[in-house]
């Protein structure tokens, strides 16, 4: 049975995203593909994120994150977020604080900066529900999205 789900969750496509979050002085950068919009009046995007990743840290701390919307050719600038070392992520890439204090890429099509306004764990994932406080569209492009990427992540870590 669990190979079948496995097989079955493997097909289903997502988004590929940076999300970025701080807390005082320390930044992080994740990538992050749970995401999703939930509602438009408020706007209300979900993100989910492990307890075990840094990132979880400092959206707990700092009641924010932002998420960035990176266009499918841009592998090798997606590929800075997926190791554990903060400081190695933002070396060489340009990015400034957004309304909240959270890090605002300036290599993204587009981003969106939320406000936590609740968590659930409903399994072992933390869904943090964020009420978005600014956005802004740099470019146009195909963003990046599950299929342009090596498997998708069905949350065993």
């Amino acid at each position: 049975m669990q190979e079948d789900w496995i097989k079955t969750l493997g097909k289903m496509t997502y988004g590929i995203y940076v999300l970025t979050s701080y807390h005082k002085e320390a930044v992080n950068g994740m990538i992050a593909s749970w995401v999703s919009q939930i509602s438009y009046d408020p706007l209300l995007i979900m993100a989910a994120v492990h307890p075990n990743r840094y990132s979880h840290q400092l959206i707990e701390k700092s009641g924010c994150f932002a998420l960035h919307v990176i266009d499918r050719q841009q592998m090798e600038f997606l590929a800075r977020f997926k190791g554990p070392d903060p400081k190695s992520k933002f070396s060489s890439v340009q990015w400034a604080r957004g309304k909240t204090g959270c890090p605002i890429l300036s290599e993204c099509m587009a981003y969106l900066e939320c406000n936590v306004i609740a968590r659930y764990t409903p399994g072992n994932h933390t869904l943090f529900l964020g009420e978005v406080v600014g956005a802004q569209s740099f470019s146009d492009g195909t963003p990046f999205a599950s299929l342009d990427y090596k498997g998708v992540y069905l949350g065993e870590k």
